[in-house]
């Protein structure tokens, strides 16, 4: 196999590191931040501009803190709003006054300057210390439980009108965050929900919109669509990706099963798109329009990414549903189509570059390049080309390759439109690093939009990996 044609370089690490497991990070949607979840109970906030910690949440969990994320918002706006989800089976939500918070290299409000050595004792035993500030920067709001075991991950749609948490009892729970004024869904915007309202109303405006319970096995995470509020999918121990929907009921049900795995499916990602309702409000622009797709996007929409113990990362596509033509002449009806169900086949396997599980994968919403990590300590990194002519018969072996055909084609005995007319794409590796964080596992890695003085354009962006070792690594690609 060819050498990759990029490399990665590593370029800071997040400081003071933990002394303990640290499993996942997530930057801020609009500010340069970065939050880290970590097996001491704690979550760090650091600095995407030095690096530097700037905060440390702690005293909500009891437990090892498995996901972070934060709440989508705009900027100019009052709050941040972050959840925490715990193996103390709950979900913590946290809130800041961006007013008077730094997110440079100074000391921000309430900034816990302990480098953290010996704070917490074991992950899942509580040692009694005080981990209190003397000024909290991030002040805890409401604690959401429900599951029955611990919360592996925690997501908030894509206008922050629900959060999503999985757990190791095999659910999938849906909260929704209510308009504070109106009582009506409130998303990430204008004072709605948690990002605005008044601390006493916090519990007041969360319910519980769905219990999801068909996964056959520990749930590991779950993904909302980039553009949709009401469509979700999750992964699972039981080797099955599941799309879920809410119906004009406000009832969610699962539409679609992914099947072809053959190990656990440690995370699933979807295919970034344009959320046009952010850039409206964005620029003062009023539209009625929820979202919009990049342009020259199938009528399918975005693909899901996946990745598992069976040391693969595949690639999904929802087959677009026929429209019925009209066999006569057209009565109206109140009868609504008993059939929500969507036919998801899988559209490719990317290079298999991995020999031990993959726990991570990110799609940059940027360059739209993937990047995985997993237990073997490696970093790699993916990107995918189009190509003309015809799809080639070739099958392509699971065997090392640094570059996989993808020929857009459904599944044997299913219709679907005509392979000579389908795109033809190329995922090819772009950069491939061992031993990302010496001998440990990385646990995770996410594409993050680069702030530090080094950057060169808007839209540069860096890997962020989070690893077994305590440490949160920044890589560039060159």
């Amino acid at each position: 196999m060819a050498d990759p044609p990029s490399t990665l370089t590593h370029i800071a690490t997040c400081s003071p590191p933990s002394t303990h497991r640290t499993w996942q990070s997530a930057p801020h949607p609009y500010l340069p931040l970065l939050a880290t979840a970590s097996s001491d109970k704690t979550v760090r906030i650091f600095s995407l501009t030095t690096f530097k910690l700037l905060s440390t949440i702690s005293g909500g969990h009891k437990r090892s803190v498995r996901s972070v994320a934060w709440k989508p918002g705009l900027k100019g706006e009052r709050e941040s709003v972050l959840a925490t989800g715990s193996f103390d089976f709950s979900v913590g939500i946290w809130k800041a006054d961006n007013s008077r918070r730094r997110v440079g290299g100074g000391r921000g409000i309430g900034e816990n300057t302990d480098d953290g050595a010996g704070r917490r004792g074991d992950e899942d035993e509580d040692d009694g210390s005080d981990d209190d500030d003397e000024e909290e920067d991030y002040r805890f709001s409401v604690i959401l439980d429900g599951p029955d075991s611990e919360i592996k991950s925690v997501a908030w749609s894509c206008n922050g009108t629900f959060l999503a948490m999985c757990s190791r009892d095999k659910s999938v729970w849906v909260w929704e965050f209510e308009d504070a004024t109106s009582g009506g869904p409130g998303g990430g915007y204008g004072g709605m929900g948690l990002g605005g309202g008044d601390d006493d109303d916090d519990g007041a405006n969360l319910q519980v919109a769905g219990v999801l319970q068909e996964h056959d096995g520990d749930v590991k995470c779950v993904a909302w669509h980039p553009t949709e509020e009401n469509c979700l999918a999750s992964s699972s121990y039981d080797d099955m990706i599941r799309v879920w929907r809410e119906d004009a009921d406000g009832e969610w049900t699962c539409v679609a099963v992914c099947e072809g795995h053959d190990g656990t499916v440690w995370s699933v990602a979807w295919e970034p798109q344009r959320n046009k309702a952010i850039e409206d409000l964005e620029n003062g622009n009023v539209s009625t329009e929820s979202g919009d797709q990049e342009t020259g996007a199938a009528v399918s929409g975005p693909r899901i990414i996946s990745c598992s113990d069976d040391l693969t990362v595949r690639l999904w596509r929802r087959r677009p549903k026929a429209k019925p033509q009209p066999t006569g002449p057209r009565y109206p009806s109140t009868i609504r189509s008993t059939s929500d169900e969507e036919d998801w086949y899988e559209e490719a396997k990317l290079p298999k570059l991995h020999d031990r599980a993959i726990y991570a994968v990110s799609w940059s919403q940027w360059s739209k390049r993937v990047v995985t990590c997993g237990s073997d300590g490696k970093i790699v990194v993916y990107e995918e080309k189009p190509t003309s002519g015809v799809i080639s018969d070739t099958v392509m072996s699971d065997g090392d390759s640094s570059v996989q055909t993808n020929g857009h084609q459904p599944e044997d005995g299913n219709d679907g439109p005509s392979s000579a007319t389908q795109p033809v794409s190329q995922w090819t590796v772009v950069a491939e690093l061992d031993a990302a964080h010496g001998v440990f596992e990385v646990n995770h890695v996410c594409w993050v939009r680069r702030y530090d003085k080094d950057k060169q354009g808007q839209d540069e962006e860096v890997i962020v990996s989070t690893g077994d070792d305590g440490e949160v690594r920044v890589w560039a690609l060159h």
